[in-house]
This record gives structure tokens, C-alpha cells and sequence, in this order.
């Protein structure tokens, strides 16, 4: 295939050559390790539950192939496009997250999953970049149309969300969402004093979360007092980045994976570290950081509010939870079930984060008078 010419006005011609390709080589390359740690952690854990070695890896090829396909695809669309993709999928993860709590399936004593053939689907995983695109769309536009009670109907939305992501229950969720609508808010020109209200109201919800989810106090009590209950997987984490170094001991050469459930998922960092050690570790923390900071810079001259508060939104997003689950693995916040992106194993959350990237693409593409080049 000849390389594309910038004279090129094909869509896929228009598309190279107006897209951040920095940024889609740092998705690709996170992609790639997906692949990698696929490999490396899966088929112990698949031993461990008496599945076929490969099943996982299958599985994982599939949702990746996917995801990769999804971020391109996504990328085509322009910035209204987006705001038209973003509603559709609100609108169908608010139904299936509903219906969750009467014909989902319940693990661990919540129900955020819909079994379906070969998928355990977890729709209020799309509802993070839909609804973050839905937000900025309704702030902007209360900044720009007269008497339009865009906030007001953001804040609707949000408030739907909350009660049913409460009632699943998902408290790490619904964190993670209202703490990227806060960050719009912030940048779409909220107040100062409601900054400070909100910064109560969400010290308050974290107290609430506290006092009425025994699950949420009792990953609170363990984290302030690793004596008081069971840290097993934190503490087998922990020995698992000491006992990798620098340089780790070796694809393969890993034990934590033998002993932890969630190997391949919610604990692959971990992994990472014993297997491939600390360089790797920082090497996929640069490219979480270099993907968030080069979307953050890429709004600088920016003049449409809906980009930026949208932009904005999904990297904040993907940023938190990267960091939700490295520093959880690391013992620096009290664990969460949250997967890293694009590297653990998970079909729905792969497939969320890539609608989210192929988003951001598309929103950040050069643009003259609003329209694509």
C-alpha cells in the first residue's frame, strides 16, 4: 500500500493526516501489552479455574482486535458525530444498567453484569465516556444558547446514574463519574463557591459510602490497618514488585499469578511488575500519562467549550482509572475491582475504554472553523 499523500482527500487520507498519531500509537502500543500480559498471566489463572490454558487469550485477541478496530472507527467521526454517538449510547447503557438490577447476574453480592453468549457485558462501563460526552455537550450549551438549562439537565442525568449505579451497588463506579462531571464542571466555569460545596458534598458522599456499604468500610479499615482483616491480595502484590526489582525476573519466571484469582484482571499490574519489573511499570505509567497530558495540551488552542469540556472529560476518565488500579495494586488507596486499561483482561471495559479513545480522537483532530480539514 503507497503511503498517503497530504494532497489525499480520501477519508481515510483526510483522517491520517488530521489525527493525533502520537496519541494513537500510545493506544497501540498499550494494546500491544494487553497481548502481551494476556500471555503471561491468563493461562495460570485459566488452570487454577480447570478452563483450557488458551481460553482467556482467545477471548482477550477478540476483544483487543476489537477495541482496535473501534478506535479508528470512532476517530472518523466529527466532533457532532461524536455528540450523536454519545447520545444513542447513553440512552442504551442507562436501559441495560436498569436492567441489571432485575435480570442481571449477581457476583459478590452485586449486580452490574448481563450475561450474554461468550460476554458477561457491564453496560455503566459505557456510560463513562457517553455520559461525559453528553455532559460537556449540555454545559457548553448553556453557556451559549440563552435561558437553555443545559447544567441543570447534565445534573438530571448525572443524578439517574447515581441512583442506579448505587443500587447495583457500584460505589468505585459512581466515584470515578462524579469525579470527571466535577472536573467539567470545574473547567466549564463553575463557580468557586460551588467548587467548595461540592468538594463537601463529595467529602460527604465518600463518609455515607463509608457508613452504609459494609464492603466500602471494610476495604477503608483493611487499608488503614492491614491487621484488622484479609489483605492477601494486596500483600501477595507487594511481594510480587519486590521480588521483580528492576529488571523483573523473566517472561514466564512470575509467581504471583499462581496464587492470585484476579491475575490476568484486576491485579495484572502486579504481574507486570514481578515478571518484567519496575522499568516496565514506569514505561506503561509514561504511556497512561503521555496519552492524558498530549489530549489535555491539544485543548490549549481549542476555542469550541464542547470539545474542550468533552475532551477533557474522557481523559480525566482514563486517567483516573489507570490510576485507580496501579495505585491500588501498589497499596496506595484502598483496593477497587477496576480494571487497567486496555492491558487487563475484560471484555466490556476494553471495548468502553476504546469507545472513549476513539472519542478523544476524533474530538482532538485539526479542525478549521470547527469543521475537519
Amino acid at each position: 500500500m503507497p503511503p498517503l499523500s497530504r494532497a489525499d482527500t480520501s477519508l481515510l487520507g483526510r483522517w491520517w493526516w488530521t489525527v493525533d498519531r502520537w496519541t494513537l500509537f500510545a493506544i497501540v502500543t498499550l494494546i500491544g501489552f494487553g497481548y502481551v500480559m494476556m500471555l503471561a498471566a491468563s493461562p495460570a489463572v485459566a488452570e487454577r479455574i480447570k478452563q483450557s490454558r488458551d481460553i482467556f487469550i482467545l477471548k482477550q485477541v477478540f476483544f483487543l482486535s476489537f477495541a482496535g478496530a473501534i478506535v479508528v472507527v470512532v476517530s472518523l467521526l466529527s466532533p457532532r458525530g461524536i455528540r450523536r454517538l454519545a447520545l444513542g449510547g447513553c440512552f442504551i447503557a442507562l436501559v441495560l444498567t436498569a436492567m441489571t438490577l432485575v435480570a442481571g447476574v449477581e457476583i459478590k453480592g452485586a449486580r452490574r453484569w448481563i450475561s450474554i453468549p461468550g460476554l458477561s457485558l457491564q453496560p455503566s462501563e459505557f456510560l463513562k465516556p457517553c455520559f461525559a460526552v453528553i455532559a460537556a455537550w449540555l454545559i457548553a450549551e448553556a453557556r451559549t444558547v440563552r435561558r437553555f438549562p443545559g447544567t441543570l439537565l447534565a445534573f438530571c442525568v448525572f443524578g439517574v446514574i447515581a441512583v442506579l449505579l448505587k443500587s447495583q451497588p457500584d460505589v468505585g463506579m459512581l466515584a470515578v463519574i462524579s469525579g470527571v462531571f466535577f472536573v467539567q464542571l470545574f473547567v466549564g466555569g463553575l463557580n468557586i463557591v460551588f467548587v467548595g460545596f461540592g468538594l463537601a458534598g463529595m467529602a460527604g458522599a465518600a463518609v455515607a459510602a463509608y457508613s452504609f456499604f459494609p464492603h466500602v468500610r471494610s476495604r477503608v479499615t483493611r487499608f488503614l490497618d492491614p491487621s484488622s482483616g484479609d489483605n492477601y491480595q494486596v500483600m501477595r502484590s507487594l511481594e510480587a514488585f519486590g521480588s521483580g526489582g528492576l529488571w523483573g525476573r523473566g517472561p514466564g519466571e512470575g509467581r504471583v499469578k499462581d496464587v492470585l484469582p484476579d491475575a490476568h484482571a484486576d491485579t495484572v499490574f502486579a504481574v507486570v511488575g514481578e515478571e518484567f519489573g519496575m522499568i516496565l511499570c514506569l514505561v506503561i505509567l509514561g504511556l497512561f500519562a503521555f496519552i492524558v497530558l498530549r489530549g489535555l495540551l491539544r485543548l490549549l488552542a481549542e476555542n469550541d467549550m464542547y470539545v474542550v469540556l468533552a475532551a477533557t472529560g474522557l481523559v480525566t476518565s482514563f486517567g483516573l482509572q489507570a490510576f485507580v488500579n496501579m495505585a491500588s495494586t501498589l497499596h496506595l488507596i484502598p483496593t477497587k475491582g477496576m480494571t487497567l486499561p486496555f492491558v487487563s483482561y475484560g471484555g466490556s471495559s476494553v471495548l468502553a475504554v476504546a469507545l472513549g479513545m476513539g472519542m478523544l480522537l476524533a474530538l482532538t483532530r485539526k479542525r478549521h472553523n470547527g469543521e475537519l480539514l
